[in-house]
C-alpha cells in the first residue's frame, strides 16, 4: 500500500455491527425513521423560532442553535452508518475519518459549551430578572455561541491533529460504527504518552469547565428559588430548568463515560451501545424534552401552522 501522511494505512473499516450480521436491515429501519424523526423535529423548532416573534428571547435563540448543533451531529454519523448497515465492506478513507472525527468533537465541544451558556441563561433570568434583556442582549447571545463554537474548534482541531499524526501500520480495524478518538488510538501503531495525557486533559475540561459553570449557576438559582415567597412561583421557576438539567445529565453522563477513560476494563461493544445512546437517541429526545412539551412552544406552533395553513383573506 502507498504511504498516505506517514501512514500505510489508506481507509479504516468499521466493525461496530459486525456480532449483528442478521439485524443489520432491521437495525437500519430503526435508525433511519428515529434519523427522520429527529430531522424534522429539530426543523420544527429551528423554523418555529425563526417564524414566531414570541419566541425571540434569548432561551429559544439558545435553543435554536442547539437544534442545528444537534442535526449537524447526526448528520456528521448518522447517514455514513446507515450506508454501512447495507454495504458488505463498511470502510472510510484516511482523510475522512480524521474530517468525521473533527467534525463531531466540534460540534460535541461546542454542546458542551452551548449548554454552559443556556444555564447562565436561566440563571440571569430568575436570579436577576430586572437587568435580564440588559445582560442577555442579542449581541451577548450571538457572542457566547460564537465563544461557544470557538473553543469547540480549538479543540477539535488539537484533538484530531494530535490522533492522526500517530502512525498507523498494523490494523485497519474499528471496533465502532464511527472515528471515535478512542477506536482510533486503538490501532496506532504506538502513541506517546505527552499525546495521550493532552486528549484525556482537553476531553476533561470541556466536561468539567463547563459542568462546573453549570453547577455553580444552578447552586444560585435554586438558592433564589427557596426564597420565593409563592409555591407557584417557585414550581414555574424549576419547570423552566428541569427541561435543560436533564438534557445536561444525559450528555454530560454518556459523554464522561466514553472520554474520561481512553483506557479502561469496558468492552468496544459497550462502549458501541453508549455512543448509540448519545449519537441518535439523545438527539430524539432532546427536541421532545425541552420544547415539544413546553406550553408556550406549543402556542408558538399552532399560530406558526395557522398562518401558514390559514393566511387571513385580503379584505375585498
Amino acid at each position: 500500500m502507498e504511504c498516505v501522511n506517514g501512514s500505510l494505512v489508506r481507509e479504516f473499516v468499521f466493525l461496530g455491527f459486525s456480532c449483528l450480521a442478521g439485524l443489520q436491515r432491521l437495525l437500519f429501519a430503526v435508525f433511519l425513521v428515529v434519523y427522520l424523526f429527529t430531522l424534522g423535529t429539530n426543523a420544527i423548532i429551528i423554523s418555529t423560532v425563526v417564524l414566531d416573534r414570541a419566541l425571540h428571547t434569548p432561551m429559544y435563540f439558545f435553543l435554536a442553535v442547539l437544534s442545528c448543533f444537534e442535526t449537524c451531529y447526526t448528520f456528521v454519523i448518522v447517514p455514513k452508518m446507515l450506508v454501512d448497515l447495507l454495504a458488505q465492506k463498511k470502510a472510510i478513507s484516511f482523510l475522512g475519518c480524521a474530517i468525521q472525527m473533527f467534525s463531531f468533537l466540534f460540534l460535541g465541544c461546542s454542546h458542551s459549551f452551548l449548554l454552559a451558556a443556556m444555564g447562565y441563561d436561566r440563571y440571569v433570568a430568575i436570579c436577576d430578572p430586572l437587568r435580564y434583556t440588559v445582560l442577555m442582549g442579542h449581541g451577548v447571545c450571538v457572542g457566547l455561541v460564537a465563544a461557544a463554537c470557538t473553543c469547540g474548534f480549538t479543540v477539535a482541531q488539537i484533538i484530531t491533529s494530535l490522533v492522526f499524526h500517530l502512525p498507523f501500520h498494523s490494523s485497519n480495524q474499528l471496533h465502532h460504527f464511527f472515528c471515535d478518538i478512542s477506536p482510533v488510538l486503538k490501532v496506532a501503531s504506538h502513541h506517546t504518552h505527552f499525546s495521550q495525557i493532552v486528549i484525556i486533559m482537553l476531553c476533561a475540561l470541556v466536561l468539567i469547565i463547563p459542568l462546573l459553570l453549570i453547577l455553580v449557576s444552578y447552586i444560585c438559582i435554586i438558592s433564589a428559588i427557596l426564597q420565593f415567597p409563592s409555591t407557584l412561583g417557585r414550581y414555574k421557576a424549576f419547570s423552566t430548568c428541569a427541561s435543560h438539567l436533564i438534557i445536561v445529565i444525559v450528555h454530560y453522563g454518556c459523554a464522561s463515560f466514553i472520554y474520561l477513560r481512553l483506557k479502561s476494563n469496558y468492552s468496544s461493544s459497550q462502549d458501541a451501545l453508549i455512543s448509540v445512546s448519545y449519537t441518535i437517541l439523545t438527539p430524539l429526545f432532546n427536541p421532545m424534552i425541552y420544547s415539544l412539551r413546553n406550553k408556550e412552544f406549543k402556542s408558538a406552533l399552532q399560530r406558526v401552522v395557522g398562518r401558514t395553513y390559514y393566511p387571513i383573506s385580503p379584505r375585498l
